[in-house]
């Protein structure tokens, strides 16, 4: 497998930037995430890196030599796309088969097999060898394309939100099996998704993408507690973050148009305005709670149960485990995580210490 480095890299398609002086290190054996929203340049990071767009500047670099001058197949990746492309009047054993029995590579037939065979096991697949591609179901092709890149034995795994056209249970059980996967055989992976659960459950790190820029990388610990701009906090939580207008006068810490106010946390020097970042599973409900509000709105979600509350002119969002006893109108006091606040700059662009 091979480390990757990414050394100023932009990319423009006619006047749109899709990436932007982009500079990104991947270790060897490492599953990395690419995190962001639609448009943020995810998908054409990959395509530079494979080499199906040529970047405007910048530098690819595999195990220290630029790839630069490389065409695609030159480079040994392997590159799983969100649509399945499977050849539909093939067997699955043939478009396993497939990439090796290109006149690039020209496997030997014993070879094959015995790359398909072990490719099929690990993604329990091999009673659908025989099968046309054409009369599997989402996962099963999904599975198939994943084991079309594993048979090749590439440098470097390529994903591009493999999992997203497929229901809730079955991206699940695909999360795992892909991560045990990846694991087991010590694989560089890069893969790509909009979707936090994913990024979280599933990298060694991420690095979260906006506009063509990279906002923050860091580990999925890093980068759900650390958040470096209100952008990425509001990437990563269910439910998202409250995020709250805030000003500092006679030494507290005072909510806009609210009735929370708090004491500022020792030795932190603030501006007289900034937002301020509170995780919903850090508000706690409680008969002891320091502040009063009223429950407007309960979303229960079975694990958990989200509670609406207004204080002041606020809406505060908090999560409680399991069901919550919570009418709408229902008068309630909550304490705040006073440790777990975040704060940020009233731009929203950097966090403060």
């Amino acid at each position: 497998m091979s480390n990757i480095r990414l050394e100023k890299v932009t990319k423009r398609f006619k006047d749109i930037t899709a990436l932007n002086d982009i500079s990104l290190s991947i270790k060897d054996g490492e599953f990395f995430v690419l995190l962001g929203p639609t448009g943020a340049g995810k998908t054409t990071t990959l395509r530079v890196i494979a080499g199906l767009e040529r970047q405007d500047a910048g530098s690819v670099i595999f195990d220290d030599t630029p790839v630069d001058k490389l065409m695609p197949a030159e480079r040994d990746t392997a590159f799983v796309f969100q649509q399945y492309s499977l050849y539909p009047n093939m067997s699955v054993y043939d478009n396993l088969a497939f990439p090796l029995r290109s006149p690039m590579r020209q496997t030997p037939e014993p070879e094959i097999r015995t790359r398909v065979t072990e490719a099929a096991e690990k993604l329990r697949i091999t009673h659908l060898l025989q099968r046309k591609t054409a009369k599997l179901s989402g996962g099963e092709m999904q599975r198939v394309s994943i084991g079309r890149a594993i048979v090749r034995k590439p440098r470097i795994f390529l994903m591009d939100e493999p999992l997203s056209n497929l229901d809730a249970k079955l991206r699940e059980s695909l999360r795992v099996e892909l991560k045990h996967l990846q694991k087991t055989q010590n694989s560089t992976t890069l893969f790509v998704t909009h979707d936090q659960i994913e990024a979280l459950t599933m990298a060694d790190r991420i690095a979260v993408l906006d506009d063509g820029e990279i906002l923050q990388v860091g580990t999925p610990h890093d980068i759900y507690d650390r958040p470096a701009t209100t952008v990425v906090a509001q990437l990563v939580g269910t439910p998202r973050i409250n995020l709250l207008d805030a000003h500092i006068e006679d030494g507290a810490l005072r909510v806009k148009n609210s009735t929370v106010q708090m004491p500022l946390p020792n030795g932190n020097t603030m501006p007289e305005t900034l937002l301020l970042g509170i995780r919903p599973e850090d508000i706690r409900l409680g008969q002891g709670g320091e502040f009063a509000g009223k429950v407007i709105l309960t979303e229960p979600l079975g694990v958990e149960t989200i509670v609406h509350i207004r204080a002041g002119e606020q809406i505060f969002l908090s999560s409680v485990p399991g069901t919550a006893p919570y009418g709408v109108d229902t008068d309630i006091h909550f304490d705040v995580a006073r440790d777990r606040l975040h704060f940020f700059r009233p731009d929203g662009v950097r966090a403060l210490s």
